[in-house]
This record gives C-alpha cells, sequence and structure tokens, in this order.
C-alpha cells in the first residue's frame, strides 16, 4: 500500500510507559462529587448548572474533574475541556472556550455544530474562524452580539443531549473569557447544559482579576462553588496504599505531615527512593525531570518555554530532533510522568506537564539567556508555519515568543497585530496589554521596522494621521488611551493622553500657544480630541470638572472645517452645560452639536448629541419630548448595533424616567444597559446603569433587592469616581432608613473626598446635602441639618436639579418639625421656613411624584409650625399610593395619623379608629422594608397617645450561623471583607471608615469567633456558608 506514514497520536506512543504514581484509587471527595452527580441530573432535567472548583495547586481538581466526567460519559453526557493557558498579562481571548468548542464538534460531528450555529456563522468566527469570514465592525459595536449568539449555540447544541463543558485553570483566563462566562452564567436558561470551571486559589491574590468575578458568582443564585480541601491523613493514607500497597502507620504520618495533605506532594514523596527528596519545592519537582534520559531532558526543557499546552507538530519543529528520537523523548517524559498526553484536533495531539509548577519550575531552573533563546525558536518555528497552533492563537503566542525571546524589532509588529485582533474580538484587557507592550517596544527598534508595522487599527473616531500607511506617533498613543480607558485602566490612559499632547506640541510648538493659523488642521483635530480624553478621564479620576481641558479642546477646533472631532467637542460643551448650567443656551449647544454631527460624523457620534440633546430637554421642562427623544435615539443605537450610545441612552433614559415617578420602567432600562455595558466589559458604564436601578427600587420599596444591588456594583472595580459615589450614597441611605448610623459620617466625607472638585457640582452638592440632614435628624442633631439644608439654600439651584431639590426641602421641614420645642432652634424657625416655602414655590410640579412631594413639604413645614391638619397629609398618601412608593406612603400614614389625635380638643372615637388603621398600615410597611426609624416613630406615637393597634414582626430572617457568635452588623461587613482576604487598609477604604477602626473591628471579631488569625476566620466563615 502506497501513502505516507500517518502522524501518530499522544495515545499512540504510550504504550504501557506509565508507571503507577498516580494513585488508581480515588480517594475522599465523596461530598464534592455528590455536588457535582446532584448538578448533572438537575442538568439533565433541563435546568442549567454552573459550578466553580477551586483549590490550591496540586490539591486535586484535575483528578477531580477527570473522575466527574468519567461518571457523566458513562449516564449519556457529552464532555469537553478546554484549559486557558498560562500567557501572563497578555493573556489569549476566549482560549478555553475554543478548545472546549472544538473538543464538541469532534464529539457531535461538524455536521451539528454547524446546524447549531446556523445563521450565526459570521459572529461565532470571531471563536471558531473556520466556520466563515469573521466581520470586521466598529470598536465594541458586536461584543454583546458575539456572548448572545455563544450563549445561543451553547443551548442549541444542549437542546437534545446533556452536554458538560469543563474549563480549566480560569486563574489564567483573560478578561474577555472571564466576562462571557459571566455572560453565560447569567443567560443561560432551558438547556441540558453543565459548565464545570477549575482555578488555582493560591494564585488568586488580592488584586488578582479573578477575585472580582468570584464575587460575583458567589452572589449569583444559579452559581454554586466547591472549595476543595487537602486531604486527611487517613485519606493520605488511602491514596498512598493505590500508588505503593498498604504503607505503615508512621509513613503515612510522615508523608500526610510533610505533604499537609496536597495530593500532589503525596505521589512525590510516596515515590521517592528513601525518602531523601530534599525540602525545597523546587527540588522536589525537578528530581523526576532529572532522573529522564538527557533527550528527554531536552525536549521537556524545551516545552517548559511553551505555554501551558504544547501542540506536538510546534515541539517537533523546535527541538530539531527526528520523529523517532522525540517520541522516544515524549515516551520517556510520560513515563516519568512529567508530561500528560492531551487529545485534541491537532495533529499529533498536545501534550502539557503533569503539573504546572513542574512546568515554573524547570523554567526558574533555565539560564536567563537560555530562555531568550528558546522563545526565539518558537517564534521562528510559528513564523515559518503558523498552522502549527490554532488560527485564533497564531497572531498571540506569535507576539509572545518574539517579546520574551528579546527580539525587538520582530515583536513590536508582531505585538502591535495581535493588538488589532484582540480588540476585533472585543478584548480590551488584552489589547490593551498588548498595547502597552508596543510602547515599551516603540524607541527600541530602528526607524525602518515602525515603518513596516501595520496601519491605524481604531480608536473611537480619532482622525489619524497614519490612516494609509504604518501606525505613528500618536496615532498609536490614541489606540492606546481608548484601550486603557475601556480596559479601566484610567489613570495609565489619563499618562498616555497627556504623552501624546506633549508629543504633539514638540512637533508643532504652535499647539502650546493655540495657534491656529500655524499649525495643520488635522494635526489640531488629533490635538483636540486628545483634550477631550483628557476632559472626560479628568471627571472619570475625581480630578476635576474638566472645564480647562474642554476649553483647550474648544480653542482649537473653533475656527476649523466641519468635522467629527468638532461635533464631539460641542456635544461635551453641551454636557459640561447640563451637569452645572442646564438652560436654553446647554440647549442651543446640544442642538447645535447634533446639527453637527448629523452633517460630519458616524451615526454613532450623532446618537451622542441627541441623547445629550434630550436629557436637557428633559431637565428644561420639556419632559415628555426628552423621553420620547432619548427612547427613539436607544431604539435607533440598538437598531444600528452602536451598544455604546445606547447604552449611554439608557442610562440617561432610567435617571429620567426614575426622576418621574416612573419607577418600574427606570428599573427594566437600567437591567437592560447594566447587561450590555457588562458584554461589552465597559464597567463604568454596568456601573452606572446599577446605580440608577438602585435609585429607582428604593422608592417601590424593593430594599432588599435594592442592597443586594449594591452589594454587587461595590464589587465591580471601576475606576471612575462618580459611579463609586452613587453606590456609597445609596447604600448610606438603606443604613440610615434600616437604623444604623455608626460610621455613616466617616462614609459620607469618604465619598465627598472620593469626588474631589466633582462634589462641587449643583446636583452632587444637593445630594450631600440630602444625606447629611438625614444623618443628622437620625443623629437628633437637628441644629446641624438646618445648617446643612441653609447652605444649599444659599447657593441657589440651577434648572434640572428639582429632582433632589424636592425630597431635600422634605428632609429639612423634617427635620425642622422634629426639632419643635427646642429653644436653640425656635427663634429662626420662622426665616428658615419662609426661605424653604420660597425655594419650593420656585420649582415645578408637573409630575404627580414633584406634587406629592410640593404635599409633603408645605404639610412638614406647618407641623414644625405646630398646625397638625389631616388633609395635606391625606391628599399626599394618596398621590403616593398611586405611584407605588410604599415608604412615603407610609409617612404620609404616620403624619396624617398624628393629625388625628393631635388636634384640638379630644379626638372622636372615629378619629383615633381611623388613626389605629393607619398605624397598623405604617408598622405593616416598616417591618415588611425592615424600616427601623419608620417603625420606631410609629411606636413612639401609638405609645404617647395610646392608641393600641396590631404589630406586625418583622419578617423572619434566614438561619442565621452567625448568630451564636454576636456579631454587629459592621463586624458582619468586616468579616466579608476579612474572608475575600482584604488588608485592614482595603477594608477600611471599602467601609469608608479608618484603617484603625478596621483594625479595632477585626480583633473584636477575631474575639468573638475564638479564631487566632484572619487565614482561620476566613475559613470559619466559609464553612458556616456565610461568605
Amino acid at each position: 500500500m502506497g501513502g505516507s506514514t500517518p502522524t501518530p497520536t499522544a495515545r499512540d506512543i504510550l504504550g504501557d510507559a506509565q508507571a503507577m504514581v498516580v494513585s488508581p484509587v480515588f480517594v475522599g471527595r465523596t461530598h464534592e462529587m455528590k455536588t457535582l452527580d446532584s448538578a448533572l441530573a438537575r442538568a439533565a432535567a433541563g435546568e442549567p448548572q454552573a459550578l466553580i472548583v477551586g483549590g490550591e495547586a496540586g490539591v486535586g481538581k484535575s483528578r477531580l474533574l477527570e473522575e466527574f466526567l468519567r461518571t457523566a460519559r458513562t449516564a449519556g453526557a457529552v464532555t469537553a475541556v478546554g484549559g486557558c493557558l498560562e500567557l501572563g498579562a497578555d493573556g489569549l481571548p476566549f482560549a478555553p472556550l475554543v478548545t472546549a468548542l472544538r473538543r464538541l464538534q469532534r464529539e457531535l460531528g461538524s455536521d451539528a455544530l454547524a446546524a447549531a450555529a446556523a445563521g450565526r456563522e459570521a459572529e461565532l468566527a470571531r471563536l471558531l474562524p473556520d466556520l466563515a469570514p469573521a466581520p470586521s465592525p466598529a470598536d465594541a459595536e458586536g461584543r454583546a452580539r458575539l456572548y448572545e449568539v455563544t450563549a445561543r449555540l451553547l443551548e442549541r447544541l444542549a437542546a437534545g443531549r446533556t452536554v458538560v463543558l469543563a474549563l480549566e485553570d480560569l486563574h489564567w483566563a483573560d478578561g474577555s473569557t472571564r466576562d462571557l462566562v459571566g455572560y453565560l452564567f447569567r443567560t443561560l436558561q432551558d438547556t441540558r447544559l453543565l459548565l464545570l470551571l477549575t482555578y488555582r486559589s493560591d494564585d488568586v491574590h488580592r488584586r488578582h482579576p479573578l477575585r472580582p468575578f468570584l464575587a460575583e458568582a458567589d452572589r449569583s443564585r444559579t452559581v454554586r462553588r466547591i472549595e476543595l480541601p487537602r486531604l486527611t491523613e487517613e485519606e493520605t493514607a488511602g491514596q498512598i496504599a493505590g500508588i505503593r500497597g498498604r504503607p505503615d502507620a508512621d509513613l503515612a504520618r510522615r508523608i500526610h505531615a510533610r505533604a499537609e495533605g496536597n495530593p500532589f506532594f503525596v505521589e512525590e514523596l510516596a515515590t521517592g527512593s528513601g525518602g531523601c527528596i530534599g525540602d525545597s519545592l523546587r527540588d522536589l519537582l525537578l528530581v523526576r525531570v532529572e532522573r529522564l534520559p538527557d533527550r528527554a531532558q531536552q525536549v521537556v526543557r524545551i516545552a517548559a518555554e511553551g505555554e501551558s499546552r504544547m501542540e506536538y507538530g510546534l515541539l517537533a519543529a523546535v527541538c530539531g530532533l527526528s520523529e523517532d528520537d522525540l517520541l522516544d523523548a515524549l515516551r520517556a517524559a510520560v513515563a516519568g510522568q512529567v508530561l500528560v498526553p492531551v487529545e485534541d484536533d491537532r495533529a499529533g495531539g498536545s501534550y502539557r506537564f503533569r503539573h504546572s509548577l513542574l512546568q515554573e519550575a524547570v523554567c526558574d531552573d533555565h539560564l536567563p539567556g537560555e530562555c531568550a533563546r528558546l522563545h526565539r525558536r518558537f517564534a521562528e518555528a510559528l513564523a515559518a508555519d503558523p498552522g502549527l497552533v490554532g488560527r485564533e492563537e497564531q497572531l498571540t503566542r506569535l507576539a509572545w515568543h518574539w517579546y520574551y525571546g528579546r527580539e525587538p524589532a520582530k515583536a513590536l509588529p508582531a505585538v502591535l497585530d495581535a493588538s488589532a485582533q484582540a480588540r476585533r474580538r472585543y478584548a480590551y484587557a488584552e489589547q490593551y496589554a498588548l498595547l502597552h507592550r508596543a510602547l515599551e517596544l516603540w524607541d527600541e527598534v530602528p526607524a525602518e521596522v515602525r515603518a513596516g508595522v501595520r496601519p491605524f487599527d481604531a480608536a473611537e473616531n480619532y482622525p489619524a494621521g497614519s490612516a494609509a500607511g504604518a501606525v505613528a506617533g500618536a496615532d498609536l498613543l490614541a489606540e492606546v488611551v481608548v484601550a486603557a480607558r475601556y480596559a479601566g485602566e484610567f489613570e495609565r490612559a489619563l499618562t498616555v493622553a497627556r504623552r501624546a499632547l506633549r508629543q504633539l506640541g514638540e512637533e508643532y510648538p504652535g499647539l502650546l500657544e493655540d495657534a491656529g493659523g500655524a499649525v495643520p488642521d488635522g494635526v489640531r483635530e488629533r490635538a483636540a480630541w486628545f483634550w477631550l480624553q483628557r476632559e472626560r478621564l479628568a471627571q472619570d479620576l475625581g480630578r476635576g470638572d474638566g472645564h480647562e481641558e474642554l476649553s483647550r479642546a474648544r480653542r482649537l477646533v473653533a475656527d476649523l472645517a466641519p468635522c467629527t472631532v468638532r461635533a464631539e467637542v460641542l456635544t461635551a460643551d453641551a454636557c459640561r452645560m447640563m451637569l452645572t448650567e442646564a438652560g436654553p443656551a446647554a440647549l442651543r449647544a446640544a442642538e447645535r452639536a447634533r446639527t453637527l454631527a448629523a452633517r460630519t460624523g458616524p451615526e454613532a457620534v450623532e446618537l451622542g448629541a441627541r441623547v445629550t440633546r434630550a436629557v436637557l430637554l428633559c431637565e428644561t421642562g420639556e419632559t415628555e419630548r426628552g423621553i420620547t427623544e432619548l427612547t427613539l435615539a436607544r431604539e435607533r443605537a440598538r437598531i444600528g448595533g452602536y451598544h455604546h450610545a445606547a447604552v449611554r441612552a439608557e442610562i440617561n433614559l432610567s435617571a429620567e424616567l426614575a426622576a418621574l415617578g416612573r419607577s418600574a420602567e427606570a428599573v427594566e432600562i437600567a437591567v437592560t444597559g447594566a447587561h450590555t455595558a457588562a458584554a461589552q466589559g465597559r464597567r463604568d458604564y454596568q456601573v452606572f446603569c446599577l446605580v440608577n436601578q438602585i435609585e429607582a427600587l428604593i422608592p417601590l420599596g424593593r430594599w432588599d433587592e435594592a442592597a443586594a444591588v449594591v452589594e454587587r456594583a461595590a464589587q465591580i472595580r471601576t475606576a471612575g469616581v462618580e459611579p463609586r459615589a452613587g453606590i456609597g450614597f445609596h447604600g448610606v441611605r438603606l443604613a440610615l432608613w434600616r437604623g444604623r448610623t455608626e460610621g455613616m459620617r466617616e462614609r459620607i466625607d469618604a465619598i465627598a473626598d472620593d469626588l474631589g472638585p466633582l462634589a462641587r457640582r449643583p446636583s452632587a452638592a444637593l445630594a450631600f446635602a440630602s444625606v447629611r440632614i438625614e444623618l443628622a435628624t437620625a443623629l437628633g442633631d437637628f441644629t446641624a441639618a438646618r445648617g446643612e439644608a441653609e447652605r444649599v439654600l444659599d447657593i441657589g439651584w440651577t434648572p434640572g436639579t428639582h429632582v433632589l431639590a424636592w425630597p431635600l426641602l422634605h428632609l429639612a421641614a423634617a427635620a425642622e418639625s422634629a426639632g419643635r420645642g427646642l429653644t436653640a432652634l425656635d427663634e429662626g424657625r420662622p426665616e428658615f421656613l419662609r426661605r424653604l416655602r420660597a425655594t419650593a414655590a420656585g420649582l415645578p410640579r408637573a409630575a404627580p411624584v414633584w406634587a406629592a412631594y410640593a404635599l409633603l413639604v408645605e404639610a412638614e413645614a406647618d407641623r414644625a409650625e405646630g398646625v397638625l391638619r389631616p388633609g395635606p397629609w391625606q391628599r399626599a398618601a394618596a398621590l403616593f399610593e398611586s405611584l407605588d412608593r410604599p415608604y412615603q406612603l407610609a409617612l404620609a400614614r404616620l403624619r396624617r395619623a398624628e393629625a388625628l389625635l393631635g388636634t384640638s380638643g379630644r379626638p372622636s372615637a372615629d378619629a383615633r379608629a381611623r388613626a389605629r388603621e393607619l398605624l397598623a398600615d405604617v408598622h405593616e410597611t416598616a417591618a415588611r422594608l425592615r424600616a427601623v426609624r419608620l417603625r420606631e416613630e410609629a411606636d413612639q406615637l401609638a405609645s404617647r397617645t395610646r392608641v393600641p393597634f396590631t404589630r406586625i414582626p418583622p419578617p423572619p430572617a434566614p438561619d442565621d450561623p452567625l448568630s451564636p457568635f454576636g456579631l454587629t452588623a459592621r463586624e458582619r461587613d468586616v468579616l466579608r471583607l476579612v474572608s475575600l482576604g482584604r488588608t485592614n487598609r482595603q477594608i477600611a477604604g471599602e467601609l469608608f471608615i479608618s484603617p484603625k477602626t478596621a483594625s479595632v473591628h477585626v480583633s473584636n471579631l477575631m474575639a468573638k469567633l475564638g479564631v487566632s488569625g484572619r487565614g482561620e476566620a476566613a475559613a470559619l466563615s466559609h464553612r458556616l456558608g456565610v461568605f
């Protein structure tokens, strides 16, 4: 028979070479296997499941996964495994999902995958390039679609069969993989899919990007965590028995003590000769390598500088051995339990180290020059034959090897190509890391190399000067600025924007003096674009209001012909006026921006201008017209695939709907916006949407839900100070209404410090005054409450601030009436109430919720003067009841009951009966909301007037494992953060307290828990299942 000899697969070369090092007996893990089996059963019944298995290196995550997958296949499930690659900060976008999908394709057949992908081939080509040519949309506009079609693909694949999709080593996952997996957690439904992920817990340090992902998963009801513990001494003995026969008790104890129950180290120690393996972990790991034949050691040392999974073809190209010699070396490495074969769709399969620690030890044993030489050999092999690795991995891996091979002239083009690919796949964190590396390399290479790199890619409407040739100078910096912003690296983005302007100024000195004619128009456009970036980043970071930066941009484009950058400058100008001086001038500026954008810019720019104009319409009195325009802009953005513009419309639409009292609609819009922003990787937009969601949930009486969203939003890492402030404000408000005042003043001050100059904006000033009045009232400091109100009455209120003004005036009037009878306040009360009423008279009342607050303000002002009339409270209650605002409704009913019982003369029997009914309603609402202050006021009124009513107990709290320890609410907050590995300083920052106070709380809770350290406290909380 003719033809070439087929390339052997990994399994073909094994023979009987594998020694009995891995115990054939699967010991322990009974509870974990039950949990996995239960999840498999639920998935088979059509309820998708997600589990995350964590544990330290060597604790047995892969073995548990292997045993479970065997069980799943026996039960008829289709299984597929993908592993994350250790490529440092660069990452490899979606690598584990791509690997798993390819395995599914092989298991189910190409026809099954094609049928499941039908109609979505172009989008899925970003993950599986063989399906179809991938489209090339603008920045970020298809990320949400990619996530959606991936979810639908998996649902289709698992519609008629149970599918187990396992992703290993999540601690090496790139940001895009984490985002996509998080999206799957939230959206998969009605399918027979089980997602199983593993990660190495001892690699997840406090700043590790996986930590917020795990925190988010912990809050999800659809995801369960399994923390894999070390083996007990009895289980260790069972493992040793499987390897070398039943050991004597003393040997088992010694091995367990040295291995500390880590199964991997148990295996290493149990197979050591005479127990002479050294104590050094590296030496322990290298012993097995050093026992291999020289050629096998050579192959292992080469493989160590590759990725965590090494393709046979690539290894063959780099090693330069004959096929027979390479197979002999691999057979020896497999037999020596150093390498493990991995079946995949590559010719000859792939190999990985038996444990990642073993690969690390081999790498550490290399000389620096040896590492670089090996990386160069890998790069040369990939450059000669990119098909040696998967199509989706080629650019990133080539860039990685040239960089670590210390070949700047070859690394720079490769890194830039990989960055463009990362952007097209919406992997912004990886794009930024690659571009940052490109900047590092830029000055190391000669000019002729820079002249041969790829053209400018994309950077948010940036007017590139090198669009026709190689990317250069400021244009590359523009890419870095936008990638850094999208990745949440605001500080780095600001630094690079400054560098770009400095570079342009050195080349064109006229820019420094804003000299128009002396500088080409294109350069002025680019400089103005960078000033716009600085304006946004200054506000994001709380470094200022961006006024000076925007002024510089405005001067640069003032006499330019119509262009996109000029339209964006006009839009930014209108936005600034919207926040500081909303009125006719701001509306005219927004209209000019919209007109110019329609003439010159992409539709997304025009939509941004339309959103600004619509908000200004709402805030200058044309509310319904503004809501209509926001709705239309949102629809156009979604139809056109402009997801950033759509989310910005949703942020503003949800805020305006909430301001009008249309809270249920606002919640729906905000949830959609948060979902889309998360899919795009835009954490700042996501948190803005979550803040608006909280803002709308609170008046609806959905306080527990709002508190959960506050907790969820607080865990999302965002560098933007405004969304962080919104989270903080709502957390303080909920705490005050539920009777918690301890530490609130410090939290409010910390929010103000974080906002910096932005705290002086009219809207921020009103928000701070409101929460400070509320805190002062709760503490009985009515003088301070009046002082806060007087300060904001003095500064005057711009159009658009009435949304915050009405609740503030009510709080101020309520504080004044609560302080009635205090001599220190009596003298100034008439003038204060006069000013308060005059301010209220100038505010709009067109929306029902504003009219309801107007009634509250007037009635509370009357109460402060000793006038108790039931009528105004009854009218306010009727309005709040129609608006479905239970807290304000209960408050109005409480005041009406007080008025009924406090009218001149003895109240009638009917008045007392009606008051009794009202107090019962108030108490029921207070119990349901757990509104402590409201309940206390109702109790005090009933006691004072001797009106008995049926008290409703608060809803029973769920079983609380911490109850026996008597922790305070604040100590529980601290314990949660201790369990997440936070330091005292980090705890102080998150809880807005001083590090010294945090230290005191940590000491107190450890004493109450009876533990001696933070690790024990964290372990106890995990065992109890509370965090």
